[in-house]
């Protein structure tokens, strides 16, 4: 038998990865930056929502006028062609840098920490074709990794990094996002695979030691989606994260 692929595996499964994939050159230049951004993401929320809100005025202010990191970050952005100077401001160069913003770095960090984590294989920014019982659909899915016959799969969604109880339109997203991860399980996945949702969202009270949607921690565990929340971006954390969900671990387990 040939050696297995993430797409063999899938055409076992009736799908497979439709399109070209994004380009791993570009995004191997980009890790520092998606690592930056990861790590100071709210201050990187706030220069978002600025750059994607008015996209022709873009930022306000151009980079000397920021605070340190903040100016870090715009600056990094300008050098990576994310965004340009124009003017008195900045503004992002294209739709495809418009979607680097919105969230196509969350996708990038996942797949560099995968790659770290030793996947034998892994792909980002993918749509799954797929045929069931006479019917046929596609689905996006962020993130796919392999490690020999296995698969996992990663939903990336950048949200608000302070969740707000009252806020439930932020609220529903984070449930919605645990559904259809769910839902790439039942469709794609196997008994010792697993599923997990990255979010930018704070979910962690550390001062209390609780969690801050026990509802929604309490689906994931239902329905056997990891959930890998702001707390878990910093770099040594996500590499260990990606490990555990790449060899089917739960949180604490080791490998003897």
């Amino acid at each position: 038998m040939d050696n297995p692929t993430i797409q063999s595996l899938l055409q076992r499964r009736g799908a497979w990865l439709k399109g070209e994939t994004p380009d791993l050159s570009d995004a191997r230049k980009r890790f520092e930056l998606v690592r930056v951004i990861a790590e100071n993401y709210q201050k990187f929320e706030m220069l978002r929502d600025e750059l994607l809100s008015n996209p022709r005025s873009g930022a306000s202010e151009p980079p000397d006028q920021q605070d340190d990191i903040r100016g870090d970050l715009l600056g990094a952005l300008v050098r990576h062609q994310i965004v340009k100077l124009v003017g008195g401001g900045t503004l992002p160069y294209d739709n495809q840098s418009m979607r680097f913003l919105s969230g196509g770095w969350l996708e990038e960090f996942a797949w560099h920490a995968a790659i770290e984590a030793g996947a034998h294989e892994a792909v980002f920014g993918q749509v799954l074709g797929w045929n069931f019982g006479g019917y046929s659909g596609e689905n996006e899915i962020d993130v796919i990794t392999r490690q020999d016959d296995r698969l996992s799969f990663i939903s990336c969604k950048a949200l608000k990094a302070e969740l707000i109880m009252s806020d439930k339109k932020h609220r529903n997203r984070l449930m919605d996002a645990i559904h259809e991860a769910d839902n790439i399980a039942d469709h794609f996945g196997r008994e010792n695979e697993q599923v997990a949702v990255m979010v930018t969202t704070d979910l962690h009270d550390e001062e209390k030691g609780t969690a801050r949607y026990s509802s929604l921690m309490g689906k994931a565990a239902v329905l056997k989606v990891r959930l890998i929340s702001l707390e878990d971006l910093g770099w040594p954390r996500l590499v260990n994260v990606m490990s555990e969900i790449m060899n089917h671990r739960n949180a604490g387990e080791h490998i003897a």
